[in-house]
């Protein structure tokens, strides 16, 4: 279905040619010659894009733009203006107006800028739908990636249970998003979130356990601990890979008997907490090094599930995009609701050594950054606009093997568009892939098919 343009051009003659122009053009268009009968059309009749003239009898295209972009679904808006006029046409792009077109230009002219506008307007539109699928709980668990699918059936499968569930993954992957989805579908009490590395060891046995009053000095009073503090509800312990020996042996006995005592106190009172526990380290590698013990891990991995990262389910990137963007524009108060294409393309280039939540202030900084609706990749942060993977002073092992596999796969697919002169469609069963993989590749890469196409 052809994108419609509204057309408002006073001037007959012009309005024809115009016309003509962009109908030869494929677009549907609809011409008026004022901006009161634009403004009935645009109430009644859904747009792409908005042609008008600045200089209109009564209300000028001014106006048109103001009530355009007040409208549900706002249309892109393309001014057309005198030589003498362009400083009303810059001030309009600051309020909002796609482009403007010094007269006198060539229909052809025309015809290119409104096409570039209705291709935004679709972005934004894609956008918006994508937002519409969102669910819209902050921090809900989204993606279609199968591992994700894996994922949400296995957290539904366990979440109405009182087993411990072990959560697992690199930092960043969303472990706690996890925790908190695991737990508002267990119509439990409270969620009681602790990270386990993020409090001093002198203070973290107070902390869980609670005091008596009297244990030691300062302790002026009972307190009652987080674990107490989770009864009938969720105690998240994250990074539960930092927590001391000493409080492993406790915390095993606690989930073992099912009680605890607070310190310095000799009553025993019942733990009715239901335990969900995550780590980003190697559990098992742990044990045997004597840093975790035995016991309590498998008492923890009684449910093991493991958030994939976001480097294996790139296909989910414009859903989370538009979940982050639009908490960028709720938050900051940020123009920016959706990504072009090239932006997309470098987010899929880029290895997210720091996975979602890396990706999060990736786009927060690109939505503050961007002074459009459409994010282009200028407005990334610097190190996603350089061709390759983060680079650090001493790689892990893992990011190394990472940049060598991504040195080794763009020499590939380079060598591949030579001998097919950039054809796609002929290079994709070579390569063994669909052909929709092998653009989704090549993206990643930051290898373009047209640069290898030679000239007629």
């Amino acid at each position: 279905m052809p994108e419609r343009v509204l057309l408002v051009e006073d001037r007959e003659s012009l309005r024809g040619l115009l016309s003509r122009a962009l109908v030869a053009g494929r677009l549907e268009v609809v011409a008026v010659g004022d901006a009161e009968t634009a403004a009935e059309r645009l109430r009644e009749e859904p747009f792409a894009v908005v042609v008008s003239d600045v200089r209109l009898p009564g209300a000028d295209g001014a106006s048109v733009l103001r009530l355009a972009r007040g409208l549900p679904t706002p249309p892109e808006v393309v001014l057309m203006t005198a030589y003498a006029e362009v400083p009303a046409a810059v001030s309009a792009l600051r309020e909002g107006a796609y482009d403007y077109l010094a007269k006198p230009f060539e229909p052809e002219e025309l015809l290119r800028v409104v096409r570039r506008a209705a291709e935004r307007f679709a972005l934004v539109g894609r956008a918006r739908e994508l937002e519409a699928l969102l669910d819209d709980r902050e921090g809900g668990l989204i993606g279609r990636a199968p591992s994700m699918g894996n994922v949400r059936r296995l957290i539904e499968r366990v979440a109405p249970l009182t087993v411990p569930v072990l959560l697992r993954g690199e930092s960043g992957t969303g472990k706690e998003v996890a925790a908190r989805e695991l737990h508002r579908l267990s119509a439990r009490g409270a969620f009681v979130a602790v990270n386990c590395g993020a409090i001093p060891e002198n203070l973290l046995e107070s902390e869980l356990f609670g005091v008596a009053k009297g244990a030691f000095t300062g302790a002026g009073g009972d307190r009652v601990g987080l674990i107490e503090a989770a009864s009938g509800g969720t105690l998240f312990l994250d990074e539960i890979g930092e927590l001391p020996l000493a409080l492993q042996v406790k915390l095993n006995r606690v989930l073992e008997e099912g009680e605890l005592r607070r310190v310095g106190e000799t009553t025993v009172r019942p733990m009715l907490a239901r335990v969900i526990a995550a780590t980003h380290r190697d559990l098992e590698a742990a044990v045997r090094d004597g840093k975790f013990r035995a016991d309590l891990y498998f008492r923890l991995k009684v449910v093991q599930i493991e958030l994939p990262p976001l480097r294996e389910r790139l296909d989910d990137l414009p859903l989370l995009a538009g979940r982050f963007l639009r908490h960028a524009a709720a938050r900051y108060g940020a123009r920016a609701r959706a990504l072009s294409p090239e932006a997309l393309a470098a987010l899929e280039g880029w290895a997210w050594p720091g996975n979602v939540r890396e990706l999060r202030h990736a786009l927060e900084h690109a939505a503050v950054m961007s002074e459009d609706e459409v994010i282009g990749p200028l407005s990334l942060p610097p190190e996603l606009r350089r061709e390759g993977l983060p680079v650090a002073e001493t790689p892990t092992y893992r990011d190394a093997v990472e940049r060598a596999e991504l040195a080794a796969g763009r020499q590939y697919l380079t060598r591949l568009m030579q001998q097919h002169q950039g054809n796609v469609s002929r290079a994709a069963p070579e390569a063994g892939v669909e052909r929709e993989t092998l653009h989704r590749l090549l993206r990643r890469h930051g290898v373009d098919p047209s640069q290898f196409r030679g000239g007629a």
